[in-house]
Formats: structure tokens, C-alpha cells, sequence
């Protein structure tokens, strides 16, 4: 598709997914009425219909499909050791730099990571997250003015870190007795849970536990609008495996999470393997996938060779033996290793609307220019499935589409529209992505002809396809089959 690098006006922006999000109720900026709340967004009518649909797809991907694969919904507050033992406590952070004529804050590495993507003819000498503290402040004095005030003088305080994890306080007393942190990652409560999960389901190495929860990171800086926020929701899976066979499996999942992408439409072109110089403290390999974005290639999801490093450090500090004994194996005991993948769920969001936006010429040869806005999204991840349109509001077509409304809300998500013109309503519809439309004409209430014949297209109805804009007579007896198969059968849009 189109990207910001294109000339073409018709190109896909950022800007433009921001104003569809707005306008047709998929993204709200959080307490808009006071002027907002910085990194916090409200996912409306329809944009939370679509996250659902994200989600249960990842769900129904990873659970259904996987029968060494099961689920869990673990809590938010975890006992503070938790983020300890995992290491947040000590190593979760970013490196911020302020700038001292403005006082504004700026993560040291993404700033450093902007500049060399606006001027490739600058080479730091080695890549930005190898670099030491020192290293990043000599750059950035040496090269970078400051975005916020503009300031030649690059003036910066040192690069320390900035832990990014929330903290507060549970009951009456605020001391660190009762310290809490809101968490900044779903896995650990899979990883605390494991020794349950084992006895209570029986569950035998190598297996998954898959969870989507919402997560917390006070980060230096939000921009590029739901891609970074203070809060988020994570698709992750942690795979227990044998130790010694983490590289094969790890690249089972990698091969595994790609083709995902592609099964909803992600065209190979715009997604690129991203592998990690500096690893994480917990990390024997990591990979990321990266999806082309209007602003550029960016995550949208984690593919990590954790070792045992989780339930190690879980089995020291809670005294607790986290231990497998493998009866196929001569009741070896032993650590398992973890191969994680963590996708963002809003980055998923943003990913399938920026890929699925096009503003497309529908004017046929000779005539004037005519551009529709369309949402080419997988029919399993659009939040309305089909729309039914009345013809006329009058003569009985308004009674008839209503009927046939709710004799498919049983099986589909959908909408009823009489505003405007059939063609305006089919517009509006293909703006959020609505893959099939509905229209009720006089054929459909109308069993015989003005002559008196016999009706053949007596209770029919015109199904209209959003993609090509082709339609079809379908029978009512057979619309509910009839709009299963086409989604069953969907071919995406490549462009």
C-alpha cells in the first residue's frame, strides 16, 4: 500500500487513520473534554468491536488451533517480589535525557534513532542499543538540537535510566510494606501459575499458556497515537520446552507468528524480521516483526528465547520448587526453558487499519475522478459484518430489512442504515470496512410482477460485496450460508 513517502495525496497517513478513527467512532483521545490525558485512549463503538476481533482471532489462532496450547487470564496486581524476581525491578527501563534550556524530556535512544533515520548519511559507529550511556550523550551533543525548543546550543542533562513500571499502594498505609505495581507485562502471572497449570490439567512439556490482558508502562514519551501508551493490551504465549530443544522450537514459532500475518491479510512486503544486537537480561535470542507503518517499520511483535531464567529466578525468591519431572523422559527433572511471543494488541489494531485503508478511483474509464475510502479488512476482523439497507423507507422495505436485521444478528455483528441514497449508505459502509451489504428492493417483498407473472426474484435480496463493489441475488433461505462461506472464503486484497 501507499506510504507517507509517496507524493500521491491519496497516499495512507498517519493523520488520515487518526481522522477515521475520530470521525467514524474506532479511537477517542481519553478525557477529551479536559483536554485529554496524555498515552490514553478510549476505544469506541466500533473500534471496539475491531480490537475484539483482533483478539479473538490471535485467541482462536493460537488455543484452537494449537492443541498443546492452553489459556489463562492472570492478575493485574501480582505480589511486588514478582517484579523483583523478574527483574524488572532493577532492569526495566529506558534511557531519558532532558533537554536543560526547555526542560523537556526525551528518551535518549529513540531520539538518536529519529535523527539517523532523517539523516542516513550519519553513521554512529555502531547500533543504538549497544550503545553506553556515555556513548548516546556524546551523539547527541555533538549532533542532535533538541525537537521540542528547537535549541541549537544542545544543552543536555546526563542519560540515566527511567524505570517505567506504575507504582501504588495497596490498603490504608503508603509504605513499602504494602508497595504495588500495576504490571508492565502479562507473562509473569503465566510463569507463577505454571506449577498449576501442570497439576490441574495434566499438562506435559513441551506446552503454551496463552494470555491477553492489559499491561502498564509509564513510558518518557507517547506519540504516533495508539502505537505508544502508558496503557496497552498484550497477546502473549510463553512455550515451556526441554531443555536443548529452545533453538528448534523458538524457530517453530518464529515461521509460526509470521504466517499469522499473512492469514489476515499482511502482505509479505511490508513486514521485516527485526534481530535483537542486545539482548534483554533474561534473553539467549530475540526477534521482532515489524510491520511498515506510515511512520516506518515498527514492532508489532516480540519472538524471545527466554531460557529458564523466569522460573529460576521465580524458584529463588518464593522458595518454591518450579521444577518439571518428565515421566517420558526417566522422570528427568528439570527447568523448563520459555519461547515467548508478545504481540500489542492496539499495534495489531493500528497495523490492519493502516494496511487495510485505501482511497480508491471507483470512476469508470472517461469519466471525472471519483475516490471512495475503503477499510479492505479481513470479513473476520471487521466490526460490522454486513449491513442492511432498505431500498426506500417506505412501501414496507424499512419492516422487511429490519426482519431480515435481526435474523442475522444470530450469526453476524450487524447494521441497519436508511440515511441517504443506497449509494451513500454503501460509502459510508466501506469506510469502516464493512465486507458485505444487504439492500431490500421491491423484489424482495413483491411476489408477483405488475403483469401478474410469477416473481422470480420474490424474496431475494442484492448482496453487495465491498472489495470489487460487485453484487449478487441471493435468497433469503440461504443468506446466512451464503455470507458464511464468503468469509471462509476471503481472498485478501494485496495492492
Amino acid at each position: 500500500m501507499a506510504k507517507t513517502e509517496n507524493a500521491d495525496v491519496h497516499a495512507c497517513t498517519l493523520d488520515k487513520i487518526i481522522s477515521l478513527c475520530k470521525r467514524r467512532g474506532f479511537v477517542y483521545q481519553a478525557s477529551e473534554i479536559y483536554g485529554g490525558q496524555a498515552g490514553a485512549w478510549d476505544y469506541g463503538p466500533l473500534g471496539v468491536e475491531f480490537k475484539r476481533n483482533i483478539q479473538n482471532e490471535w485467541w482462536h489462532y493460537m488455543t484452537q488451533l494449537h492443541d498443546d496450547v492452553v489459556g489463562l487470564d492472570s492478575a493485574i496486581f501480582q505480589h511486588h517480589t514478582t517484579w523483583k524476581a523478574s527483574g524488572h525491578v532493577d532492569h526495566f527501563s529506558d534511557p531519558m535525557v532532558d533537554c536543560i534550556e526547555c526542560n523537556a524530556r526525551h528518551r535518549a535512544d529513540k531520539l538518536i534513532e529519529d535523527f539517523i533515520a532523517a539523516n542516513p548519511d550519519v553513521n554512529p559507529g555502531k547500533p543504538v542499543d549497544t550503545m553506553t550511556h556515555d556513548e548516546m550523550k556524546a551523539f547527541i551533543d555533538a549532533n542532535i538540537n533538541c525537537p521540542t525548543c528547537g535549541s541549537k546550543n544542545r544543552k543536555y542533562t546526563a542519560v540515566r535510566e527511567f524505570n517505567l513500571m506504575f507504582k501504588t499502594y495497596q490498603g490504608p498505609i503508603a509504605d513499602d510494606s504494602h508497595l504495588i505495581y500495576l504490571r508492565p507485562e502479562t507473562c509473569q502471572g503465566i510463569f507463577t501459575d505454571f506449577k498449576n497449570i501442570v497439576q490441574s490439567n495434566r499438562m506435559k512439556v513441551p506446552f503454551g499458556v496463552a494470555q491477553v490482558g492489559k499491561s502498564f508502562r509509564n513510558e518518557i514519551i507517547f506519540k504516533n497515537f495508539i502505537f505508544r501508551t502508558c496503557e496497552f493490551e498484550q497477546m502473549e504465549m510463553e512455550y515451556f520446552c526441554k531443555p536443548g530443544t529452545e533453538d528448534e522450537t523458538f524457530d517453530r514459532w518464529r515461521k509460526d507468528r509470521w504466517q499469522f500475518y499473512l492469514k489476515y491479510g499482511i502482505p509479505e512486503k511490508q513486514l521485516k524480521w527485526h534481530h535483537h544486537d542486545k539482548l534483554a537480561h533474561y534473553a539467549k535470542d530475540a526477534y521482532d516483526i515489524t510491520y511498515n507503518f506510515p511512520i516506518g517499520f515498527e514492532e508489532i511483535e516480540g519472538i524471545h528465547s527466554r531460557t529458564d531464567f523466569d522460573l529460576s529466578q521465580h524458584q529463588t525468591y518464593s522458595k518454591k520448587d518450579m521444577s518439571y519431572i518428565d515421566q517420558e523422559d526417566g522422570n528427568k527433572k528439570y527447568v523448563p526453558y520459555v519461547i515467548e511471543t508478545s504481540a500489542g494488541l492496539n499495534r495489531n489494531f493500528l497495523m490492519f487499519l493502516c494496511e487495510a485503508y485505501e482511497e480508491q478511483n471507483v470512476a469508470k474509464a472517461g469519466e471525472p475522478e471519483d475516490y471512495r475510502t475503503v477499510l479492505h479488512l479481513d470479513p473476520r476482523l471487521a466490526p460490522i459484518t454486513v449491513a442492511v439497507l432498505p431500498l426506500m423507507k417506505k412501501d414496507g422495505l424499512a419492516e422487511k430489512a429490519k426482519e431480515i436485521q435481526h435474523m442475522l444478528k444470530e450469526d453476524f455483528v450487524t447494521d441497519y442504515d436508511t440515511s441517504g441514497t443506497v449509494g451513500k449508505r454503501y460509502r459510508r459502509q466501506d469506510e469502516v470496512g464493512t465486507p458485505f451489504c444487504v439492500t431490500v428492493d421491491y423484489d424482495t417483498i413483491q411476489e408477483k410482477k405488475e403483469d401478474g407473472s410469477a416473481n422470480e426474484l420474490y424474496n431475494t435480496v442484492t448482496v453487495r460485496y465491498r472489495d470489487s463493489m460487485e453484487q449478487e441475488r441471493v435468497a433469503l433461505d440461504d443468506l446466512v450460508f451464503f455470507i458464511q462461506k464468503a468469509i471462509k472464503n476471503y481472498k485478501p486484497v494485496i495492492r
